[in-house]
């Protein structure tokens, strides 16, 4: 791996190649991005790209940085910054439908933004970013049941790397998931945060999954799907301050 010193008032800059996971992209000025993406390694970083937008349409350039786009940076870092620079991208990977495909596409853009709600500090994590990558890969070659089924799926596993996931626990003894605890009990919690009946055994056996491809054996309808989501958001925000909400889960609910 190359390293370009660069020393500045400020400090030392230096270049350092790392692959990246587009997380968000906010228009800045007339040409530009901020954009927020999840590198392998340095963590979550912020990074403004500039002269990647035309002002009659959205250039090609701009295009990589769409939310789960997976890309081969060159990028400038100083510990010393908040906001860092990209001096060269180009595609680490290319999706056949993900970008494109807008039920594929809309889940992608969710898994992004939970990601990024999970994120507090700028460090690396090789064992996540690479889970990330891999599941941004699966949904693109999914079939129309797996899909269906992926974004519970990422947002079971994903607290594994967090260090909150849900113990599987579950027998025909523990048959409550206790959303405070993050495991199976065998009677209703005095709270109200916990999930019951069919719902509690449909999230054991999605624990239990660990190829997507699994996921095609689980016949869920649509409100099951969305039930479960909102209670596994539900999850977050009580093991993540200020969580808040997820802003793209009302348009993949519509499409789904």
């Amino acid at each position: 791996m190359g390293i370009l010193l660069i020393t500045t008032r400020k400090g030392i800059t230096m270049t350092h190649k790392t692959k990246g996971i587009v997380l968000r992209s906010i228009k800045y000025g007339e040409t530009s991005l901020v954009v927020t993406i999840f590198t392998e390694l340095f963590g979550i970083q912020t990074y403004m790209v500039n002269g990647v937008r035309t002002l009659k349409k959205s250039s090609a350039k701009a295009n990589h940085f769409q939310p789960a786009a997976q890309l081969d940076l060159l990028v400038y870092h100083s510990e010393n910054k908040a906001m860092q620079r990209i001096k060269e991208f180009s595609w680490l990977v290319l999706y056949d439908d993900l970008l494109n495909h807008v039920i594929k596409n809309s889940i992608a853009s969710y898994m992004a933004e939970l990601l990024q709600k999970c994120l507090k500090q700028p460090e690396p994590n090789t064992d996540l970013f690479d889970f990330c990558a891999s599941s941004f890969m699966e949904l693109d070659k999914a079939d129309k049941k797996v899909t269906a089924n992926f974004a519970l799926f990422f947002t079971l596993h994903l607290p594994h790397f967090f260090g909150f996931r849900i113990t599987d626990n579950y027998s025909s003894v523990n048959l409550v998931l206790d959303l405070q605890e993050g495991n199976f009990i065998d009677q209703q919690p005095t709270h109200p945060y916990f999930i019951d009946g069919k719902n509690a055994e449909l999230t054991a056996e999605l624990l239990r999954v660990m190829q997507p491809g699994e996921l095609e054996e689980f016949q869920l309808n649509r409100d099951t799907r969305r039930i479960l989501l909102l209670r596994y958001l539900e999850y977050y925000a009580l093991h993540i301050p200020d969580f808040g909400q997820i802003k793209t889960l009302m348009i993949m609910h519509e499409v789904l």
